[in-house]
């Protein structure tokens, strides 16, 4: 059984079943911040403040930046030099082989479905609290996932969410990243106005005692909010779709990562400035913290902020999944009807319907507060198999043309894998046991139908 059959390297291709070359070095770095500038800074880091890290959250920020900093030219290497879609799993592929390519591949559909699922309960909390503020109140039981002793049986708001997403994805990629565009800018405004109203509002005695839960709570606030970064890895699905790739995909997937990072410092020392770290374990820690200082006004702009926000980490989040599927069905490890294009759009259509359906029914129906860590594994994992393939490949094909070269290798990817690999360590049994699990399952998946369909096979 030759599991490690590796797939030739091709820089296009001019079929009925590629993508539409559309999108520019800015469409990219949009797309980045859409994805990373979400559930983290309106969500986590109110949580990571109060769990974890206290005001010392602006280190676990830097710690979980300098993690992805990392994996990001590495990344950025690979995607200049294979402009393909499916991110880390095409990479794997070239790099290591069929069977650790499937692995990556069912690593970031684990990614991308949880996220996507979390994002939009996420997205429908701050959409019932807005509908509380104008007087309207939905039906218990269409308000979360399926707990009937709470009296819920489906979380409706995010269901529909995912399907309006999915209807904007299947109507071409130029259009959806015009969307995002306006989302983003809308976006990056609020946090600029929070920035502005609580910067006067800080008291340096909250920042005291800096590190209350020591270093591990740092390090392990950092494996924590690692999933408020990994929206980079996302912008590398689009390759495909992006006009001369080999320079603006780095320009895309380094810059967005530059812009967040700066984002989430500053949003972390103020927020942890003006709210005394142990009361910001609330679902909405921006808006509370305006609250707390009694500025309704501007805490009302970050609820709607918040909504716009998490609907651009959607958007970006259910994209990556679809390009993930196309590229697995189109190398034959999924059935080929995923990898089908529609002849107008230029849009996967029965991948982009697959994985509205799939989100819909997992954020629907299935309580995810246990399983958001297993979106944190997922990241780290695929960041730190792809940087040990940048490694590989400097080795065994110098010979690849690169539009991008990660500096100091081996040192970069080495930083990368020890980063990665570390943050790992610091999550729960749970998720460990949860992560293996779905290794497992993604194996029986590509031994039942995955190894005989590939398409390598059936040229050997």
């Amino acid at each position: 059984m030759n599991l490690f059959r590796k797939k030739l390297l091709t820089t296009s291709q001019s079929n009925d079943q590629s993508l539409n070359r559309v999108l520019g070095a800015v469409d990219l770095t949009m797309l980045g911040v859409g994805a990373i500038i979400g559930t983290g800074v309106f969500v986590l880091t109110g949580v990571a403040a109060a769990k974890y890290a206290g005001p010392a959250l602006i280190l676990s920020f830097i710690i979980a930046g300098l993690a992805c900093v990392f994996a990001a030219l590495c990344y950025s290497e690979f995607a200049s030099m294979i402009p393909q879609s499916g991110s880390a799993y095409t990479y794997s592929y070239v790099a290591f082989g069929e069977i650790f390519a499937w692995i990556l591949g069912w690593d970031l559909v684990l990614e991308y479905g949880l996220a996507s699922s979390a994002v939009a309960s996420g997205w429908s909390g701050y959409f019932q609290s807005l509908l509380t503020g104008f007087g309207i109140h939905l039906p218990t039981g269409i308000t979360s996932a399926f707990n009937p002793s709470k009296g819920t049986y489906i979380d409706l708001p995010a269901v529909m969410i995912i399907l309006l997403v999915t209807l904007l994805l299947s109507r071409g990629v130029k259009e959806s990243a015009k969307f995002n565009s306006i989302m983003v800018i809308v976006k990056v405004a609020v946090i600029l106005l929070f920035i502005a109203v609580g910067v006067w509002y800080v008291e340096p005695a909250n920042w005291e005692p800096f590190v209350p839960f020591g270093f591990s709570g740092v390090v392990t606030g950092a494996a924590v909010v690692v999933f408020a970064y990994f929206g980079f890895d996302a912008v590398s699905t689009a390759a495909e779709e992006v006009k001369n790739p080999q320079r603006n995909l780095p320009i895309g997937i380094i810059s967005a990562l530059a812009i967040c990072t700066i984002i989430y410092i500053v949003v972390s020392l103020i927020l942890t400035g003006i709210v005394p770290y142990n009361m910001l374990n609330v679902k909405d820690p921006v808006a509370f913290a305006l609250q707390f200082i009694g500025q309704d006004w501007a805490a009302g702009f970050i609820s709607l902020g918040a909504i716009v926000g998490i609907t651009t980490v959607l958007i970006v989040m259910m994209f990556g999944q679809t390009r993930l599927f196309y590229a697995m069905s189109r190398d034959g490890l999924l059935p080929s009807k995923l990898s089908a294009v529609h002849p107008r759009t230029k849009v996967p259509l029965p991948s982009t319907w697959t994985t509205g359906l799939l989100v819909a029914l997992f954020a629907g129906f299935v309580p995810l507060d246990k399983l958001a860590e297993l979106t944190s594994i997922g990241t780290l994992f695929a960041f730190a198999t792809v940087s040990l393939g940048v490694a590989v490949l400097r080795k065994t094909r110098p010979d690849i043309e690169r539009g991008f070269k990660t500096p100091w290798v081996p040192l970069i990817p080495a930083l990368a894998i020890i980063f990665c690999v570390y943050l790992m360590l610091q999550l729960s049994a749970f998720t460990w046991k949860g992560f293996v699990v779905w290794l497992v399952i993604g194996l029986v998946l590509y031994f039942s139908y995955g190894y005989r369909h590939s398409k390598l096979n059936s040229t050997k």
